[in-house]
């Protein structure tokens, strides 16, 4: 049975169920505490005795000390056979140790926590703006809550425990007041004036502690009160403790009073300060011709391109000249390592920009016929997500120098299956990013994709991968739209949005938005539906994202009338961008140009396979039906068969024309 002790409070124990052990007397008690004080080392049976009775102890206090010895093996080893020795307070040469864990002490747990927060307190003379990590502050807190009490609170008058107490009591305050910096540097100023504020009056000796409540109150807005207090705390130590204020307490009146910059420079020049020092330690420090600067580059792209539009932008083509440079270099593991780098996660399935997309596979394949059989194999799996991600599935395979070709699906399935080998969780939600790009080669497979869904949350819940984390969530929301759990998808979306919040990543707006757009339509009035759809559309204004952008109001509202019945009634100058040879047939028909349309539809190809495959069917479909031509009408019965209880288009999660079913019995009706 594991056995926690607790000294920080009253001398205790638990067992595994958290349930307090009898520990019977206070001598018993007392003769815990004191082995828990050695820390493991061991304690003569003559030390106890004058620990627990002073100079002049009980002729039997030997026997006694043995009595509560056992007595204790028997509280805490209750299922110990009879006469085989204890593991735990064990008899050791002439006398006793406690052989705990270390994690089985809290107050040695909260050392632990406390000293492995920071490497030290940051300069209280400057108070330093830099951003402590929020791990620090929520480690603290789960360190100062351990406290139940004074420090061996049964104990608190034996000579013996005097200095382990005084010890734990000075890290308890030290913990404090790092926490309160740590919160005032994060920002959570309301809470540390709170809690300094108690501490303050508990240990109004602690000058570091006034300087803390000094700051938090000054970066509240109230700087009357911060000046206020300095004086207060500067009088209080000299008139009622005797003491002389330090010098840090008379320049903190100082900045008060001319309102320095450091006390209070706001997020923004934190940030700019920041970002100055290390760009430009790392311009003096790397040299301009290192090839880690490409690395750095890549990675420098990766985090530009969750920033917004011109940031997406900005990282495509930064990153197609860091990986080109590489290429040049001749060292194909550096080039490895570059276009692995950028493993931005990629939800929509047509590409932005298809030259660019076809030339970085291009890329990964060259680079993967040219790496050493020796090579890491993580840099290996990194190049073949790179061809399925960058390949959506709709670019044509890339034929290499020697003639083959790396399929994006083959190229998907080994990635993700070295990833697993290796248990590396970032290569792997990247490796499934490109299983996600090529689970189109029929309709239907929304399942299939909610699944690799779920692992990514899963997987980058776990490891703080948090753009993977909002891809997943945005991957489910597709695939319960598809199946109507309009509830499900709902959760997604809203967990997209609260980590995109949380962590500054605005492209993913634009996907919740149309999603709700979407959601309008469902059940909303035409007017009200096609408002919501245009509203949406101004999201994809600077968005960098053209492969989105280009056609899909218009195809939306297309989308909207056939979903209603209505004829479709298109604006002369709509930019129907990619989606024009699978919209014109439909057009033509509405146009009342049916033999036209049934030309159209007896060549037309198969639309992409992507996210709209399914929605491009059912707009064949419903020409076909309309104009009478019958191969179309087989072609896109074969094709939607497999999707027949979904929602046409809404596997996308941005438009749908209602369910699939409807358009497969209007097409087996005309067989």
């Amino acid at each position: 049975m594991r056995v926690e002790f607790g000294v920080l409070g009253p001398v205790t124990a638990w067992n595994e169920a958290a349930e307090p052990l009898a520990l019977r007397g206070p001598r018993h008690r007392a003769v815990l505490a004191r082995l828990l004080v050695a820390r493991g080392h061991v304690v003569p049976v003559s030390r106890l005795v004058e620990d627990l009775w002073g100079p002049e102890p009980p002729l039997d206090a030997v026997s006694s000390v043995r009595t509560f010895v056992a007595a204790l093996r028997r509280a805490l080893e209750p299922d110990r056979t009879p006469r085989t020795p204890s593991r735990l307070l064990v008899t050791e040469g002439p006398g006793y140790a406690l052989r705990a864990d270390h994690d089985a002490v809290d107050a040695w747990r909260f050392e632990t926590l406390v000293t492995s927060s920071t490497p030290a307190m940051s300069s209280l003379s400057s108070f330093s703006a830099e951003p402590v990590p929020a791990e620090v502050a929520e480690r603290l807190k789960t360190a100062l809550d351990l406290w139940r009490g004074p420090a061996y609170a049964d104990v608190a008058e034996e000579p013996w425990a005097r200095a382990e107490r005084t010890r734990l009591t000075e890290l308890r305050l030290t913990a404090a007041e790092r926490r309160a910096e740590a919160q005032i540097s994060l920002g959570a100023v309301a809470e540390a004036v709170a809690d300094l504020d108690a501490h303050v009056a508990e240990h109004p000796w602690r000058e570091d502690a006034w300087q803390l409540l000094a700051l938090a109150l000054y970066r509240s807005g109230r700087q009357v009160d911060a000046l206020s207090l300095v004086r207060r705390a500067r009088r209080m130590l000299r008139e009622h403790l005797g003491l002389a204020p330090g010098p840090r307490l008379g320049r903190m009146e100082e900045d008060i009073l001319r309102h320095a910059e450091h006390l209070d420079p706001g997020p923004q020049g934190s940030v700019a300060r920041v970002w100055a020092q290390a760009s430009a330690a790392y311009d003096t420090m790397v040299p301009s011709r290192a090839r880690t600067r490409l690395e750095s580059t890549a990675g420098l792209m990766r985090d530009l391109a969750v920033t917004g539009g011109g940031g997406l932008e900005a990282a495509r083509r930064h990153r197609v000249a860091a990986v080109a440079a590489a290429e040049q270099l001749g060292d194909p593991e550096l080039t490895a390592r570059v276009i692995g780098a950028y493993d931005v996660p990629a939800i929509w399935t047509r590409s932005d920009d298809p030259a660019q997309a076809e030339w970085l596979v291009a890329a990964a394949e060259r680079t993967l016929l040219r790496l050493p059989s020796g090579v890491r194999a993580a840099a290996r799996a990194g190049l073949l997500a790179t061809v399925a991600v960058e390949s959506r599935g709709t670019l044509p395979v890339a034929e290499t120098p020697t003639g083959a070709a790396v399929r994006p699906l083959r190229a998907a399935r080994q990635a993700e299956a070295i990833a697993r080998r290796l248990d590396d969780a970032s290569l792997l939600v990247f490796a499934l990013n490109g299983v996600f790009m090529q689970t189109f080669r029929r309709a239907g497979l929304s399942g299939h994709r909610d699944r690799i869904g779920a692992e990514i949350v899963s997987l980058a819940a776990r490891h703080s991968l948090v753009t993977y984390e909002v891809l997943g969530h945005l991957i489910r929301m597709q695939s319960r739209c598809a199946v109507s759990d309009f509830a499900a998808a709902d959760r997604h979306a809203s967990a997209a949005d609260a980590l995109s919040d949380r962590h500054e990543l605005p492209l993913v707006s634009v996907f919740t938005t149309w999603y709700r757009a979407l959601r309008t339509a469902m059940t909303a009035p035409a007017d009200t539906a096609e408002a919501a759809y245009r509203e949406a559309a101004t999201s994809l204004t600077g968005a960098g994202m053209p492969g989105l952008e280009s056609g899909l109001l218009p195809l939306a509202l297309l989308c909207l009338s056939v979903s209603r019945g209505a004829t479709p009634t298109v604006a002369s100058d709509a930019d129907w961008g990619p989606y024009g040879p699978w919209v014109r047939p439909l057009l033509l028909v509405s146009e009342g140009r049916r033999k036209e349309a049934a030309e159209l539809l007896r060549s037309v190809p198969s639309p992409p396979r992507d996210l709209l495959y399914e929605a491009l069917w059912c707009l064949l479909a419903q020409a076909a039906v309309q104009a009478g031509e019958p191969t179309c009408m087989r072609r896109a019965h074969t094709a939607l068969t497999p999707a027949a209880s979904e929602l046409a288009g809404a596997g996308s999660g941005l438009l749908t024309l209602g369910p699939v079913a409807g358009y497969l019995e209007a097409l087996a009706a005309q067989r």
